[in-house]
């Protein structure tokens, strides 16, 4: 594991050459802005986000998602992560990962659920997956959820939500509403923007730049949930490995947070940044609604 410096901090990165960084950055860089400067209607009619997505994994053949093979690390996490989603597993469950990838998790979580609906925006990093039988993979437009209203038990999505260009997060929230059966859930996994940026450009940038089009803290993704009609909305956390700790988010304690990443805006990035790190904060936010 390599370590350089980013505006005064030390970060650790993967096993890439920082000339490959850097060129992964600038290639992402540019792509994202194409995204964040086009219409609804050429990201649908035109498939931006699969022709884009398709474009970066072309030209940086070196991505961490095409070359991260299956490691003991990997393992370690995926198989926390389907633990996690375990707690919201019934009986014949049906599935729904939005973002699948690489497919470790829809495969493993195959094992255990009746139907994995497996959503994706790119051909090119899900053209060589073998999936179980019991798995559909669908390419979505980025935006839809290709799958037939009121089938989902359980939808997840695991840095997902910060690429979403900020005009569809609403409406690919209702979609994924529409997707769910009455007291489904959906679990959405996605970085807090206060102690970021989390994509590439956090080697050269204090903001998002890259394919993180817009990274949110509690209190935006709150109001996001709330305005695509779920019912309950929570907050998850693991500890100890298998325990969760479950915050349901009301009124007052949406009007803490605000205050508290209002207090956190303000102060200088590199001090910011590690107080945001700190266990007291939700690095990585989970947020759970219910239909």
């Amino acid at each position: 594991m390599r370590s350089i410096k980013s505006k005064g901090e030390k970060i650790q990165i993967e096993e890439r050459s920082f000339a490959q960084i850097k060129k992964h950055y600038l290639i992402e860089k540019a792509l994202a802005s194409q995204l964040k400067a086009s219409t609804k209607a050429e990201r649908i009619d035109k498939k931006l986000y699969t022709e884009l997505y398709d474009e970066l994994f072309r030209q940086v053949p070196d991505h961490t998602q095409l070359s991260r093979l299956p490691s003991s690390k990997t393992d370690y996490l995926i198989n926390q992560r389907v633990s996690f989603l375990e707690h919201f597993f019934r009986s014949e469950t049906t599935f729904l990962e939005i973002g699948c990838g690489s497919g470790h998790l829809t495969s493993k979580v195959a094992a255990k659920v009746n139907k994995v609906y497996a959503v994706d925006v790119s051909e090119e990093i899900t053209q060589t997956l073998v999936l179980p039988d019991n798995v559909e993979l669908i390419i979505s437009d980025g935006i839809s959820i290709p799958v037939p209203e009121a089938s989902i038990d359980v939808a997840y999505s695991h840095q997902l939500m910060e690429h979403l260009h900020p005009d569809d997060a609403v409406e690919q929230l209702q979609a994924i509403y529409r997707s769910l059966r009455p007291g489904g859930v959906y679990v959405c996994v996605t970085p807090n923007r206060l102690c970021g940026p989390h994509d590439v450009s956090k080697y050269f940038d204090q903001v998002a730049t890259a394919f993180h089009l817009k990274e949110y803290s509690v209190s935006e993704l709150y109001v996001l949930f709330e305005q695509a009609k779920f019912v309950e909305i929570s907050l998850c956390k693991i500890y100890k490995q298998s325990q969760i700790f479950h915050l349901p988010i009301v009124p007052g304690l949406v009007s803490l947070f605000k205050l508290s990443e209002l207090i956190l805006e303000n102060i200088p990035f590199q001090l910011r940044r590690r107080l945001a790190n700190s266990p007291i904060f939700f690095r990585s936010i989970t947020m759970v609604g219910t239909k």
